[in-house]
């Protein structure tokens, strides 16, 4: 397994002690652990991609689980930010669902011989995701709430936006399903 692969399945395995230290923390400091861990998970996102590109180590593997690695991470922490009353279901629930229906239209693509490769609004709502997710398990307080309160909605917007130019980019999967 090559080093770019090694840092996607790291991702996912810092998703236990995240949840763990996110479910644990009451305002203490479980939850500035969980705010390191989910920061290092991010960063290996940014990385393992760079890595893979760089060095020509590019795999079926890593393009398969970086994107599941991410909407792991990502999907496991606004859940826990629901539990802690930090950020409404329904956002939540139209995130996911939003990350689901890609992950089945990119299968769709994938048996017809097409890979589809992120585009540029959903690179943006990742980095605004994890933005986000880092304002709301930090929890500063203050002016920082209306920060928060931004980053939520831009989070939601980008999510609805990257929906549509993904679908709109690749309408013509659609059609070799009739």
């Amino acid at each position: 397994m090559n080093l770019p692969n090694k840092l996607t399945t790291a991702r996912m395995v810092l998703i236990i002690p995240f949840v763990i230290c996110m479910q644990k923390a009451n305002g203490g400091g479980l939850r500035f652990l969980a705010l390191a861990i989910f920061v290092a998970a991010s960063l290996t996102d940014m990385l393992d991609g760079y890595l893979a590109r760089k060095n020509h180590l590019v795999t079926n593997f890593g393009k398969f689980m970086d994107p599941l690695a991410d909407k792991l991470l990502v999907s496991a922490a606004m859940i826990c930010l629901v539990s802690l009353g930090r950020i409404p279901a329904w956002i939540v629930i139209l995130i996911i669902s939003r990350e689901f229906a890609i992950s089945g239209f990119r299968l769709v693509a994938s048996d017809n011989g097409i890979v589809i490769a992120a585009g540029w609004w959903g690179k943006c709502k990742t980095v605004v995701q994890m933005f986000m997710i880092i304002f709301l398990i930090a929890d500063f307080g203050g002016i920082f709430k209306i920060v928060e309160q931004i980053l939520i909605w831009a989070a939601l917007a980008l999510t609805l936006i990257s929906l549509a130019d993904y679908i709109w980019k690749n309408k013509n999967v659609l059609n070799m399903q009739s």
